[in-house]
């Protein structure tokens, strides 16, 4: 103990402003933080001389460099109970008093220590905390400043390669690009200047990363919103970016003022514009197309240079089918469908591309079958039954619940042909609806599945034909299953998801429901 009562705290060390100075300078970090780092460096060396049992203290006066190191032991209440392991660092009001008159508790009593002679050991423990203190300074600095420039284009210099990841240098921060956010067949050497997207910015726990992308669609908008005054300024507006990084790419652009086309400034005289991009990106082939709102033109635009002859919508599963000529396929699908893939990135549309011939057999095949529906159901000869589709009659729902009126206006009806085709259709459908429900019978299939939203009857009777009759059979298929099942009723994979999701619902509460048993038990 008296060593701890014995001498000044004083030490004058100048130098240590001087070193401050240059790490906070160099490391780009608070020269208050390097101090501290360096005060717990003294405090860390002070306890391993004194005892860790002692709560040591060191201060570096920020003007001078003046080293204060001093002991400071806690006034605690009388009846307190004093941890054991601390027990150097508190004291009883009682006994402070005898030392410190005006003593209370919850007051320190500052015991003044003699500077510390660093030996070879302290002294490397002292190094290594305070450049663990100052990279952890350098790691919060450094997120702090990048964790709110995600989307920006940053210069950096490769530092090093390493297994196809790529650390760049970006002056006041590492950035690290992997082998997947670099552009294929694209080389780096160390030297090397680089551009790339800031992707995102995560805080781990070796500290922050900074991931950069090369292949990301945002940067390829912002290099072209960097070559084109026009997007810069917002008079055009990038609407949609697709890549095949390396390879090709298409990009949508709007003009917010009429008298401007927004294609021709991308493109620049000559090129130049779309040229100095093409050069950033390794030779990618970009296609500037003019985005429109109505997604049968964008459609039409984004498949360009191919010629397209019609497009038909299918908004409730996201579908577009494009019908091309004979010679317009190859060049509409792309070297191994990439003009293709491309187009439906960019509108996010699923696109089924047709030729005029493959169209017209498809057209033709289910007007055979709906013809051959019409003449089953209703009872009539091939030539009423083509009559129908020509009036636009698809099903024979639509038959049996049109106006009559509408059905006689056919040429060559009359109201008795009409109220007749109508009543047939009506006796059609009710035997097809009783059959329905003697066949669900049949089946077995449980009131849990009829009770999902989505299902038809008919619908029903299709899964239990393929054996799904209970929550758990649906459950257990997946949405390409459900979908190849139920491919004459138009169902898309997104709906046929949710209502697995939906059967499978039951699979969750019973888990939670056990948890809570267990809880309980």
């Amino acid at each position: 103990m008296a060593d701890l009562e014995s001498g000044v705290g004083l030490h004058v060390r100048p130098e240590l402003l001087t070193v401050a100075d240059a790490v906070a300078r160099d490391k780009s970090i608070d020269r208050d933080e390097v101090l501290e780092a360096m005060e717990q460096a003294i405090q860390r060396a002070g306890r391993s001389k004194y005892g860790h049992e002692h709560d040591i203290r060191a201060h570096i006066d920020r003007t001078t460099g003046e080293i204060t190191l001093a002991r400071y032991i806690e006034v605690v209440a009388d009846d307190a109970e004093i941890d054991p392991e601390s027990e150097a660092a508190q004291l009883v009001l009682s006994e402070a008093l005898k030392r410190k008159p005006d003593a209370e508790v919850g007051a320190f009593i500052v015991d003044p220590l003699p500077p510390i002679d660093f030996g070879r050991i302290a002294a490397q423990t002292a190094k290594q905390v305070i450049v663990q203190k100052v990279r952890e300074a350098e790691r919060k600095r450094q997120y702090a400043e990048y964790k709110d420039r995600i989307g920006e284009v940053v210069n950096g210099i490769v530092k090093r390669v390493e297994f196809g990841n790529v650390v760049v240098d970006m002056g006041r921060g590492e950035g690290l690009m992997r082998r997947d956010d670099t552009i294929p067949r694209e080389h780096f050497n160390n030297g090397d200047r680089v551009r790339a997207y800031i992707k995102d910015v995560r805080e781990e726990q070796r500290g922050p990363q900074i991931f950069l992308s090369r292949t990301a669609p945002e940067f390829m908008a912002k290099l072209f919103a960097q070559e084109v005054p026009e997007i810069y300024d917002g008079i055009i507006e990038i609407k949609a970016v697709a890549r095949d990084p390396g390879s090709r790419a298409k990009l949508a652009v709007i003009s917010n003022d009429s008298s401007i086309d927004p294609v021709g400034p991308c493109i620049g005289m000559r090129g130049s514009r779309v040229q100095a991009v093409v050069s950033e990106l390794q030779g990618e082939k970009i296609d500037i197309i003019q985005w429109s709102a109505d997604p049968a033109m964008f459609l039409v635009n984004a498949l360009a240079p191919a010629e397209v002859a019609k497009v038909v919508l299918d908004e409730d599963n996201n579908k577009i089918e494009v019908v091309v000529p004979e010679d317009q396929l190859s060049l509409a699908i792309g070297r191994r469908g990439q003009n293709v893939r491309l187009a439906s990135q960019l509108t996010g549309w699923d696109i089924d591309i047709l030729t005029e011939d493959e169209e017209s057999e498809r057209r033709q095949e289910e007007n055979r079958k709906r013809s051959q529906l019409f003449v089953d159901a209703l009872d009539i000869d091939e030539v009423i039954a083509q009559l129908l589709l020509t009036e636009g009659f698809t099903s024979v729902d639509e038959v049996a619940f049109v106006p009559v009126d509408d059905l006689a206006e056919i040429e060559g009806f009359d109201m008795s042909v009409a109220e007749e085709l109508r009543e047939r259709a009506r006796a059609y459908l009710a035997q097809r609806e009783e059959d329905i429900a003697r066949r669900l019978e049949e089946l077995g299939i449980s009131d849990e599945v009829k009770a999902l939203e989505g299902f038809t009857p008919a619908m029903l009777v299709k899964l239990g034909d393929s054996g799904v009759k209970t929550l758990d059979d649906l459950g257990d298929l997946a949405g390409d299953e459900l979908v190849e099942i139920l491919a004459e009723d138009g169902i898309g994979e997104t709906q046929a998801n949710e209502i697995i999701m939906a059967a499978r619902a039951h699979w969750f509460a019973e888990d939670g429901q056990s948890e809570g048993d267990a809880t309980s038990a």
